[in-house]
């Protein structure tokens, strides 16, 4: 079957009056999302509010499988036995899709208000494809969290233009110098905008590490306690 357009050529002049309007509709969408919600010893019969750490793991443990995400992270570290005085919160990205930021913010909003946690200690991490979603979170959201640990994260041109909204974060960043997935110069040149701007992040490379930077990392006692001695001002 053929199909014949016909054009309606008509004089310019009848459209040259522009019309300037604003649109400004709400729009709501169902969310689902799987995910682990760690509580420390003692944290049912405490009264006090508690520090929540939200791990972002990396591509190789999406799907539907929720044990994928004690694989790396403050989820193994504390099933090793060891002991964080905090709640971990460990979401789980669909198969085949990227971190939602619209779904991670409502998942922690709802975690935060019914749970005892202290609003003023909430801390971002995560490797890889989940040190990418640190980085996006933390910019588009530098309010929710006391502080920032992006692991071997990709960095967008809009992140290193947008660096000034972490410039007072306490930040640290870390990367594996022989890094073939994500190349250290990544975190390098986010680490040296955030300085331009005023900004006083730190940065470890192992010199030895490719693209599992993490391991050293998520294994490191001092790592934690950095983290969980920041808090919102």
């Amino acid at each position: 079957m053929k199909i014949r357009i016909l054009f309606l050529l008509i004089p310019f002049f009848v459209f040259s009056q522009n019309e300037e309007k604003t649109l400004t509709k709400k729009i709501t969408k169902e969310i689902s999302v799987n995910y682990i919600l760690h509580f420390p010893d003692g944290y049912k019969k405490s009264k006090h509010d508690w520090p929540l750490i939200v791990f972002l793991h990396g591509s190789g443990e999406r799907g539907n499988d929720v044990s994928k995400l004690s694989i790396h992270g403050p989820l193994k570290y504390v099933n090793e036995g060891n002991k964080l005085e905090a709640v971990i919160l460990a979401p789980q990205c669909p198969a085949k899709e990227t971190w939602d930021m619209d779904v991670l913010t409502t998942l922690i909003k709802e975690v935060v208000l019914k749970n005892k946690i202290n609003f003023n200690r909430v801390y971002l991490t995560g490797l890889s494809m989940g040190g990418y979603g640190t980085w996006k979170l933390a910019l588009e959201h530098p309010e929710m969290f006391a502080a920032v640990a992006p692991i071997c994260g990709r960095v967008d041109y809009v992140f290193l233009e947008n660096a000034a909204k972490l410039k007072d974060k306490p930040i640290w960043v870390f990367h594996g110098a022989k890094d073939k997935v994500v190349p250290v110069l990544k975190s390098k040149k986010m680490v040296a905008e955030l300085k331009k701007v005023g900004g006083n992040p730190k940065l470890t490379i192992y010199p030895e590490a490719g693209h599992d930077s993490w391991s050293k990392t998520y294994n490191n006692p001092e790592f934690y306690s950095w983290l969980l001695s920041q808090e919102m001002q």
